[in-house]
């Protein structure tokens, strides 16, 4: 047992330096690139100088995974205004002024509707006309 924590503190204890080979100096210029995707990585051309690389995942144009999901469609992920909306719009059918077939008070929004294209189209008439005019003058 007693060997057995010898080899262990041995084992686990300081390691001198190696002074064996010749003593080198630090480089002078030391690198850092960031490699995108599968790109590799630079070489040094100056032996005084140390590339580093790291990895940085996708391209740097590219949106982060964590962003890319796409949002759920569905009634939990619309706005309660929204759904409001659609209800009221799915529910105007057969109201009055709505121009629609179903319902007592349907019709009356019929009139109103044809009114307002028949304004319209005398609205742009007078506009065609005035770029005619002004482009004969």
């Amino acid at each position: 047992m007693l060997s057995t924590l010898f080899f262990a503190a041995l084992i686990a204890g300081p390691v001198p330096a190696q002074t064996s080979g010749p003593q080198e100096e630090p480089p002078k210029r030391v690198r850092s690139v960031l490699v995108y995707g599968d790109e590799q990585c630079p070489k040094s051309e100056d032996p005084d100088e140390i590339v580093v690389c790291a990895n940085a995942g996708d391209s740097p144009y590219r949106i982060p995974k964590r962003f890319r999901d796409q949002p759920k469609e569905g009634a939990e992920s619309n706005a309660w205004t929204n759904r409001v909306e659609s209800v009221e719009q799915f529910n105007r059918a057969g109201l009055p002024n709505s121009c629609s077939p179903v319902g007592s008070g349907g019709q009356t929004g019929c009139t109103r509707a044809a009114i307002r294209q028949w304004y319209q189209e005398r609205v742009d008439q007078k506009a065609k006309a005035a770029r005619v005019q002004g482009a004969q003058e």
